[in-house]
C-alpha cells in the first residue's frame, strides 16, 4: 500500500479509501422490507483491506449501505455498521470520513449547514460510529441559506473541542471551495483539507474548474463513484443482473445508455489486451492522474463482495502506459471509433 498526505495536513491515508453507499447485502430483511447489511461479509472485506494496509475508510450520514435513495427511518445505518466493525477490529488503526448537510429529519433544521444542524449531527454521527472523535468531517453539500463563515465557525469549533480533526468538503462548486478558503484564511479559522467529487474516466467535468481550485490550495481530491457506480465493471454489458444496483437505483439506471456501454465495451477490450481487469483498468487511470493534474487523487472503491475489494486494491501494481492512456482518451472523448 501506498501513503499520500490528506491535502495540506500531515495525515496520512492509503492511496485507496473503501466507502460504504453500498455494503454486502445479507439475505434478511428488516421490518420494512429492506435488505440489511451483512455484517460478517463487511468485516470479512475490512479485515483484508485493513492488511493491505488500507486505512482510509469513507461514510456519511445519510448512507444506509444496502439501499438509495434512502428513506428517512433508514438513514444513518452505514455509520452504525462501520462502528461495530471498526471497534471490533481497533479504532485507532483507521482514518474515518463521514458527512453532514442532507436532510436527516423532516423539520426545518433537519438538514444544512447551520450550526444547529452541524452540532446536533456531529453528536448523532459519534454515537453510530461508537468513536469520540472523526478524523476527517466533511460538508455533504451546499447550502445556500447559511452563511460560510457560520459553518466555519462550527467546524472550527468542533476542531478546538477534539470531537473532528480535519474538514472537508464534497459536491462544492469551484467558487463555493474559494469562499469558504479565503473566508477560512481571513478570520483565522481551521480550513479544509481535502475536496471530495465524482470522478472517473467516464466523468471529468471537475478537471476544468475544480481540480485547479484543489492544486490552488493544496487540496486533496478524494474520487467517489471511480467505477461510475459499477458500470465500469463492465458488469452490464449483457444486461442488468439480478440484485445489482440497477435494479433498485433508479438514477444509475437511466444513465445505462447504448453511447455508455459501447465506451465500457471499448475499454473492457483495453484492459484485456494488457491483461487487467476492467475495474483495475479505471482505478489505475485515477492513480495515473494525479500525476498529471498535480493534486492528490484518492479512490474512493466500494466493495459488495469480498472479491471486489481483492481485485480493486491490485490496481496499484498497475502501470498503464501512454499509448493505453490516449486510447482510453480516444475511446471517452470520441476521437477513434
Amino acid at each position: 500500500m501506498r501513503y499520500v498526505r490528506l491535502g495540506p495536513s500531515g495525515l496520512k491515508v492509503s492511496q485507496i479509501c473503501l466507502g460504504t453507499w453500498f455494503l454486502p447485502r445479507s439475505p434478511e430483511r428488516d421490518e420494512y422490507g429492506v435488505p440489511k447489511v451483512s455484517l460478517d461479509e463487511f468485516e470479512r472485506i475490512l479485515k483484508y483491506a485493513l492488511d493491505k494496509g488500507l486505512n482510509f475508510i469513507d461514510t456519511a450520514n445519510r448512507y444506509h449501505g444496502a439501499m438509495s435513495p434512502v428513506d428517512l427511518p433508514h438513514r444513518g445505518n452505514s455509520e452504525r455498521v462501520l462502528g461495530k466493525v471498526v471497534n471490533k477490529l481497533g479504532r485507532e488503526q483507521f482514518v474515518i470520513a463521514t458527512k453532514v448537510g442532507l436532510e436527516m429529519a423532516p423539520w426545518p433544521n433537519g438538514k444544512g449547514l447551520s450550526r444547529k444542524h452541524i452540532m446536533w449531527q456531529v453528536r448523532e454521527s459519534l454515537r453510530r460510529l461508537q468513536t469520540e472523535y472523526i478524523d476527517v468531517y466533511l460538508t455533504h453539500t451546499v447550502d445556500p441559506e447559511t452563511p460560510k463563515l457560520e459553518t466555519l465557525r462550527a467546524f472550527n469549533d468542533l476542531i478546538c473541542q477534539g470531537k473532528v480533526l480535519y474538514m472537508g468538503l464534497s459536491n462544492t462548486p469551484p467558487e463555493d471551495v474559494i469562499e469558504y478558503m479565503e473566508t477560512a484564511r481571513e478570520y483565522r479559522l481551521h480550513q479544509p483539507v481535502t475536496i471530495q467529487e465524482g470522478y472517473n474516466i467516464l466523468r471529468r467535468d471537475i478537471e476544468k474548474a475544480k481540480v485547479p481550485v484543489a492544486r490552488r490550495y493544496g487540496l486533496a481530491v478524494m474520487a467517489y463513484s471511480p467505477l461510475a457506480q459499477g458500470l465500469l465493471s463492465g458488469k452490464y454489458l449483457k444486461g442488468i443482473p439480478e440484485g445489482s444496483r440497477a435494479t433498485y437505483f433508479r438514477a444509475f439506471k437511466e444513465s445505462i445508455t447504448k453511447e455508455s456501454l459501447d465506451k465500457v465495451s471499448k475499454l473492457l477490450e483495453i484492459a484485456m489486451e494488457i491483461d487487467v481487469t476492467l475495474p483495475q483498468l479505471a482505478i489505475a487511470w485515477l492513480l495515473h492522474m494525479q500525476e498529471k493534474l498535480g493534486v492528490t487523487v484518492i479512490p474512493i472503491i466500494g466493495a459488495t463482495r469480498f472479491e471486489h475489494i481483492q481485485e480493486d486494491l491490485e490496481a496499484l501494481d498497475v502501470k498503464l502506459s501512454g499509448e493505453v492512456l490516449k486510447r482510453i482518451d480516444e475511446v471517452v472523448y470520441g476521437l477513434k471509433t
